[in-house]
């Protein structure tokens, strides 16, 4: 009898362990989550955007006249001193090939001229045998007014006839330096790309380019030699110690960022971030398409490097950089990550832990990053918070920290 009984009660007692385990599987468990204290610390907020390093000052060295430069004595890299450095010798180009009309023309100008010379040189004969006549008139006329033979006015008019054919002699030979001239210029026409350009030479040929400032030499626009026009560039010329970032933000970041504002320059290629300092935002914008194909009101901004000259880092024209602008900070805010905020109706709100329980808390929000918002209301310092709340969360859900879990 006892036996009997002894194998109920513990039959029993099985029963009831089962049925209490089933229950407890069938009660709802807490929900593992990940939390953070809310607290107070430093928070700043900056404008992100990609930049470019430039030189502040870049001069142009442009061709001052037309002709053809020569191959370029200088590369890329190139330290130049002020007024002494070669950067560019350009002498005059080969005339233009003439067309078989336009050659036959000037031929013709040329025969032209030759035939000139010598009608010149006739007249030069010419006025020395008239000359000579009017000489020895001059001669008889002075002898016989020395008998008292001629008038004394017949002694002047050959007197004066002999200075007239002086002046015609010396009018003869004018004339034919004239023609001798226009026959060497018709013969220059007469010149192609076909002549040996070392029996032209006249000693004068070059222009000889030097560097307006000291610096570098940053680019060569006319390396080869070549053809050239006043006014095109042929050399760049900076100081790539004295440099500057320009930054195409967003016209709504823009508006946010004053003169003056600190920012960090990132993703430059060295260890350390770079301070700078923004100095312009310029007045007007423009439109870029961004690679998405939208069209964006952008504004450049110019910031300068803080740090010393002698201490620059090994950076160029045009190389990028990633650019952090301050326009706001803090350093005694309350502030909780991003990922514990959600929408809740109009408003943000966050899951708040209470008592091991997830309750939703409306909060009032300031300013924020990419990592962290300031909380205006609705939170005090010392507060645990959800974060990345799933969609197993609810208000009044049973909720448990994964740390403790794991712990546990």
């Amino acid at each position: 009898m006892n036996a009997t009984w002894i194998k109920r009660i513990i039959g029993g007692a099985v029963m009831l362990a089962v049925v209490g385990m089933f229950v407890y599987a069938m009660l709802p468990q807490p929900v593992l989550v990940d939390t953070a204290v809310i607290g107070k610390g430093p928070l700043t907020v900056t404008v992100d955007e990609e930049g470019e390093t430039r030189i502040r000052e870049i001069y142009v060295v442009s061709t001052p006249i037309d002709g053809k430069v020569l191959r370029s004595p200088r590369e890329v890299g190139d330290v130049v001193e002020k007024d002494k450095s070669l950067l560019a010798i350009i002498e005059p180009s080969d005339p233009s090939f003439l067309d078989i009309r336009t050659r036959r023309e000037l031929q013709a100008s040329v025969a032209a001229a030759v035939a000139s010379v010598r009608h010149s040189e006739t007249e030069i004969l010419r006025a020395e045998s008239e000359l000579k006549f009017a000489e020895s008139d001059l001669k008889r006329a002075e002898s016989l007014a020395e008998r008292g033979t001629v008038s004394q006015r017949t002694l002047e008019k050959a007197t004066l006839d002999v200075e007239v054919r002086k002046s015609a002699l010396a009018q003869a030979h004018a004339n034919l330096e004239l023609r001798k001239q226009e026959l060497e210029s018709a013969k220059a026409r007469l010149i192609g790309p076909e002549e040996d350009r070392k029996k032209l030479e006249d000693g004068s040929c070059c222009v000889e380019v030097r560097a307006p400032v000291s610096g570098r030499v940053l680019r060569i626009d006319k390396e080869s030699e070549q053809i050239v026009k006043a006014g095109e560039p042929l050399v760049r010329i900076g100081d790539p110690k004295d440099l500057e970032i320009v930054v195409d933000l967003l016209s709504t970041d823009a508006v946010k960022v004053k003169a003056g504002a600190d920012a960090v320059i990132e993703g430059w290629g060295g260890l350390k971030p770079l301070s700078a300092r923004v100095r312009r935002i310029d007045p007007a914008g423009f439109t870029k398409v961004s690679a998405l194909g939208i069209e964006e009101q952008r504004v450049n901004t110019i910031l300068d490097l803080t740090i010393p000259k002698d201490e620059m880092p090994h950076l160029g024209h045009d190389f990028r950089v990633f650019v952090r602008i301050t326009v706001w900070d803090s350093e005694d805010a309350v502030k909780v990550p991003l990922s514990a905020l959600f929408r809740s109706a109009q408003d943000w709100a966050v899951f708040q832990v209470q008592d091991g329980t997830a309750k939703v808390t409306p909060v009032k929000i300031g300013q924020r990053n990419t990592r962290e918002a300031e909380i205006l209301e609705g939170l005090d310092p010392s507060a645990r918070v959800i974060l990345h709340p799933s969609d197993r969360v609810e208000d009044g859900t049973s909720v448990i920290d994964r740390a403790d879990a794991d712990g546990g």
